[in-house]
């Protein structure tokens, strides 16, 4: 099937999971969680992603693109917590509908004038660019530190001032959990959905309960990320198997498995938000 945008995605109403891609592996899987849920799915790579490979975005691009492609479920390429423009002028030559463009680490009017020109760029490309306020943080006590979650008000002038396509949003999950525990607050989810113009996308949704999740998709959220869930059910399955098996050499032999695991993961995501 050929790759499908986000933004034509997005126009379905209904919510959207975007899984991480690292390794071919990843990419698989993804492609065959969503064909056995039958739902449309994101593949996206990450900035971190792209240095873990040298910094070459074209590899791993180019066959996530052409796994995209041979699979049956409607598949989007999506570059995520793009940070450097360089990076962000490059999605372009190699497929990407859609960027998340991360200038959340800067003071707010830095953020608001690097995302407006970031938005300026991608639209004139019919790029969809989803952007970052509020700090969602990479450890579990971020999320619930004082201050660190989005305001509402903020919000919607943020998206007025860029032009954003999408906003992510800190409601209280976080990056790189490898437990279901997070919180969220679904009154904010909720009066954000009521004040901001664009969809709202949850990252760090791995940490996050499906009955939290449920919750959020009713409450406003149309996009959630998932990163670490997949990465857990790969290296947790090549332990076992590395140590059921260690006089096997053969990677795919270990990896086979892994890769099946990923897809149930993958599975189970897009049917926990499905409506």
């Amino acid at each position: 099937m050929p790759l499908i945008r986000t933004s034509e995605l997005m126009k379905s109403g209904r919510p959207l999971a975007a899984f991480n891609v690292i390794t071919l592996e990843h990419a698989e899987a993804i492609a065959t969680g969503a064909e056995a849920a039958g739902t449309p799915a994101v593949l996206q790579i990450s900035e971190n992603a792209v240095k873990y490979h040298g910094g070459a975005l074209a590899p791993l691009a180019a066959a996530t693109a052409a796994v995209a492609r041979t699979s049956s479920a409607p598949l989007a390429l999506h570059l995520d917590h793009v940070e450097t423009v360089d990076l962000l002028h490059a999605a372009h030559a190699h497929g990407f509908g859609s960027v998340m463009f991360d200038a959340s680490k800067l003071p707010y009017a830095d953020n608001v004038k690097a995302t407006a020109a970031a938005v300026r760029w991608a639209h004139a490309r019919e790029i969809w660019l989803e952007a970052e306020l509020g700090r969602i943080g990479g450890k579990p006590g971020d999320a619930h530190t004082p201050g660190v979650r989005t305001d509402p008000a903020e919000a919607a002038a943020y998206v007025a001032e860029t032009g954003v396509d999408a906003l992510a949003v800190a409601v209280g999950s976080s990056h790189a959990m490898t437990t279901r525990t997070a919180t969220l607050d679904h009154t904010l989810i909720a009066t954000l959905r009521a004040t901001v113009p664009v969809p709202l996308v949850l990252h760090g949704s791995s940490g996050v309960p499906d009955e939290e999740l449920r919750a959020a998709v009713t409450a406003g959220i149309r996009k959630i990320n998932v990163g670490t869930a997949l990465n857990r059910a790969f290296t947790t399955t090549l332990r076992a198997s590395l140590a059921a098996h260690p006089s096997t050499t053969d990677p795919r032999k270990h990896l086979t498995p892994a890769r099946e695991a990923m897809a149930g993961v993958v599975t189970q995501f897009l049917e926990t938000v499905r409506f």
